[in-house]
């Protein structure tokens, strides 16, 4: 037998040899305080795509879960709200360059979830990076929109400022996993607010990966949460909740948002409404002022010396 025979026949039995690897399945989970928790109930559910194949087993989040992910929210809330414009800036554009990084997971993931080809997939995740850069170069000129001083006939100076309302629970959309998911979680967290967010019942494996990239952005623990599952028995007890601040109800159908609204107007929450949303159009300003306080200061005026100028 020839050399170059015995070489082919070596390179067969050796391809013949070489054991069947096993796929590594992406194990999905929650994103609480910072944490990665499996669902207190230990349920799952079956998560397909748009042709019926199965992807995943999502966490099917419990009220306990629920509840949990807005005590994270309040305990994160001092600290978000407290640091400054310009670093909330800094911190959405880190959210920024991890996608980029990862963009090739979120287009696979956003085409299985969406029924889109690769190429529209990939134009909906550069929007969704693009949206948290156009929300990080915000953070510290929303004030100036919304704030300022006030003329009033008085000796007054009169100055009004903008304050973040505090826990936003977020019904994600149901129809774009990820640049609708992005465009209403990033003005609530831009701002200074933290957030319990319902993923897209259908398709929330992009919001739980989102997450993964979350905890690795400099985002502190906390200031955004990731529930998946049932959104009625997610959003319910949220909206009930006396320590739940606001509620975005974009996800919300006209029958479950009209529920949610009277479970929020127990404790007074502020209700941004569900409208006919289009997450590629410009975002403009509206869902940032939605969740935002106006705190108005009135410090006396006085003469100085004998000519009676004011100050």
């Amino acid at each position: 037998m020839s050399e170059k025979s015995t070489e082919k026949s070596s390179v067969k039995s050796a391809e013949r040899s070489e054991p069947t690897r096993l796929g590594v399945f992406k194990t999905y989970k929650l994103y609480v305080g910072g944490k990665f928790p499996r669902s207190e109930s230990g349920r799952v559910y079956e998560v397909s795509d748009s042709k019926g194949n199965w992807l995943a087993n999502a966490p099917l989040s419990s009220r306990k879960d629920a509840r949990d992910a807005v005590v994270a929210a309040r305990k994160a809330f001092g600290g978000w709200s407290g640091a400054t414009a310009y670093n909330r800036g800094q911190v959405l554009y880190r959210v920024a360059e991890m996608l980029e990084g990862r963009k090739e997971q979120f287009v696979r993931e956003v085409a299985e979830a969406e029924g889109l080809s690769k190429s529209r997939a990939a134009a909906q995740v550069d929007a969704a990076i693009d949206r948290w850069v156009w929300y990080a170069g915000w953070t510290d000129k929303i004030g100036q929109i919304v704030g300022g001083a006030n003329p009033v006939a008085g000796p007054y100076f009169n100055l009004s400022t903008p304050e973040p309302t505090g826990v936003v629970t977020v019904v994600a959309p149901q129809d774009s996993s990820f640049l609708g998911l992005v465009s209403v979680i990033a003005p609530v967290i831009a701002t200074g607010n933290t957030a319990v967010v319902i993923a897209s019942e259908q398709a929330p494996l992009p919001a739980l990966s989102l997450g993964e990239v979350l905890a690795t952005s400099d985002l502190p623990g906390g200031v955004v949460n990731v529930l998946s599952g049932r959104t009625a028995e997610l959003a319910l007890p949220l909206a009930a909740h006396q320590d739940v601040n606001a509620i975005d109800l974009t996800g919300a159908g006209s029958e479950l948002a009209r529920d949610l609204e009277v479970a929020a107007a127990d404790n007074l929450k502020r209700v941004l409404r569900p409208g006919a949303d289009d997450w590629a159009a410009d975002p403009g300003t509206h869902r940032m002022t939605a969740f935002l306080e106006t705190k108005t200061v009135w410090h006396p005026t006085g003469s100085l010396g004998a000519s009676g100028s004011a100050y």
